[in-house]
């Protein structure tokens, strides 16, 4: 290496550069550890972006519905709730309200739930409301005829009534009348009565459950 750089000025030993214009007067070599740990990492960039996307985790299964049965608690408790409020009002809207609590057993059971309900399983609330309606409705016929069927109240309105139709069909009032006087024949009046009552309350609870999921039950 010359003593004296291209400007004139006298440089000393092993000097890099000029101290009068600044000129290199030798390549520097950088040592390879620091060129390791200057460098950048090798295609870090690269393999992030080329990693694929993590898959979107997949939904879980919603459970499957319970059957509709005196087995399905939440069903039975709205079943019993539309019992209850039909008996009361009973006294207000009578025949009316069978319908109205197989309909409104439907609507709180899908809001309560959230589940849609086809006609089918309208008709098995329905069917589980009448029953359970025709209870209480059994419960009020019972402590408001049989007292009078003891006394024989009732055999005397029911004669009352027969003598309008004494005129069309004599037998028949002389054979209702003697089946009045009876012990055993008030017993199969009362009996068949709660059977016609059952078989119209259910009926009636079913078609109003029914009509419920028709309405309600798909939206």
């Amino acid at each position: 290496m010359a003593d004296i750089c291209t400007c004139g000025a006298q440089l000393p030993p092993d000097s890099l550069f000029c101290h009068k214009c600044g000129k290199p007067q030798r390549e520097i070599e950088t040592p390879e550890i620091e060129r390791n740990v200057f460098a950048a990492p090798p295609a870090a960039t690269d393999a992030a972006t080329d990693a694929a996307p993590l898959p979107a985790p997949a939904p879980e299964p919603r459970p499957a519905p319970m059957p509709l049965n005196f087995r399905n608690p939440v069903a039975v408790r709205i079943a019993l709730m539309a019992a209850v409020g039909a008996t009361l009002l009973n006294f207000l809207v009578p025949i009316l309200n069978w319908p109205a609590a197989g309909f409104f057993a439907v609507f709180l059971y899908c809001r309560k739930t959230g589940t849609r309900l086809d006609v089918s399983a309208g008709v098995k609330i329905g069917w589980i409301t009448g029953l359970l309606t025709y209870g209480f409705a059994a419960i009020v016929f019972a402590a408001t005829l049989i007292p009078d069927a003891l006394s024989g109240k009732l055999g005397a309105t029911m004669l009352e009534q027969m003598k309008n139709f004494s005129a069309q069909d004599p037998n028949m009032v002389a054979q209702m009348t003697h089946l009045i006087q009876t012990t055993q024949g008030m017993v199969m009046l009362v009996l068949f009565a709660l059977a016609f009552l059952f078989v119209f309350v259910t009926c009636l609870s079913m078609a109003g459950g029914a009509l419920g999921a028709k309405m309600v039950g798909r939206s």
